[in-house]
């Protein structure tokens, strides 16, 4: 196998994780979980997200998580904006390093932000340009970059199409999607191989959903195509609040345990790892869908 030496693991389980339980999470409960991810290795997480709280009503406290938060100086900790608003809410908060996200499907993308790919791109290119005139951080992610839960397949180019413009306007990382869990192992070992050969600027991460149980299977497909970077949520926390059917994020206990077996450094420390996954079992009331700390505890 091709495979590299090292992985980047990026949480994303304070936002894409818990951005879809259904009971609101006190805010010191999110404190209490950054912190124990703060002592895991993780060097780069996604901490709440600047949306509406009439869409996505758990992310409202975002302000005050920033706040209660304390911020290690070699952890990137990155917040999600949809749109110019989000981005002055998450700059008087003193945040640097922003994620976007547009669907390459426009079904999803209006159900998501109410706006097409095209007028998407159009809107967020001068609030990205705004924030790198800035010096801050940008992530770009292209959501439903396989299947869309209403569409069905999506057609490749249109997300090379994507990545070519959002590479151009100059963001940091680009993030490719599977946002239902739907991609198989040959399908996106050929869409990261395209990727590649666009020989883009941007850093390239790849982001899979555990719904049909193929995200680590896609994860070794990403890695022989040449990926080094993943999102990963503790425990499989996750699901879209705008994608019916998506079950959780690929397990970072799960990726770091099958990573680190194969011999690949991660910086990343599986026990402490499990002793967050314990902590987000009080958090939300669906049962947690990795595999490592099951095996480990021996319970659910």
């Amino acid at each position: 196998m091709n495979l590299p030496k090292q992985v980047e693991i990026i949480e994303v389980g304070p936002r894409d994780g818990l951005q879809n339980e259904a009971g609101f999470i006190p805010t010191e409960q999110k404190i209490a979980f950054i912190h124990s991810l703060n002592g895991t290795g993780i060097r780069r997480m996604e901490a709440t997200s600047f949306v509406h709280p009439v869409y996505v009503p758990q992310m409202k406290d975002a302000k005050e998580l920033l706040e209660g938060i304390e911020r290690f100086p070699q952890i990137q900790y990155m917040v999600l904006i949809p749109n110019e608003t989000g981005y002055e809410r998450a700059v008087a908060s003193g945040v640097r390093d922003l994620s976007f996200v547009i669907g390459v499907s426009d079904s999803f993308n209006l159900k998501n932000i109410k706006m097409t790919r095209e007028e998407s791109i159009q809107r967020l290119e001068a609030v990205i340009k705004k924030a790198k005139k800035n010096g801050m951080f940008i992530r770009h992610n292209i959501s439903t970059s396989f299947w869309c839960p209403y569409e069905g397949k999506v057609d490749a180019a249109l997300v090379l199409e994507m990545l070519k413009r959002i590479d151009a306007i100059g963001v940091d990382e680009i993030v490719i999607c599977d946002t239902i869990g739907r991609a198989n192992p040959q399908q996106v070992f050929d869409l990261f191989q395209r990727v590649f050969s666009l020989r883009p600027n941007a850093m390239i991460t790849a982001h899979f959903h555990d719904t049909y149980g193929l995200a680590q299977a896609n994860i070794l497909a990403a890695l022989q195509a040449g990926v080094a970077r993943f999102d990963a949520s503790i425990g499989g926390l996750g699901g879209c609040p705008f994608a019916p059917g998506a079950a959780g994020n690929v397990a970072t206990e799960d990726v770091v345990f099958m990573l680190h077996e194969m011999g690949i450094e991660t910086g990343i420390d599986l026990p402490s790892l499990l002793s967050c996954v314990e902590l987000v079992k009080s958090l939300t009331t669906r049962e947690l869908t990795g595999h490592f700390h099951r095996a480990r505890t021996g319970r659910a």
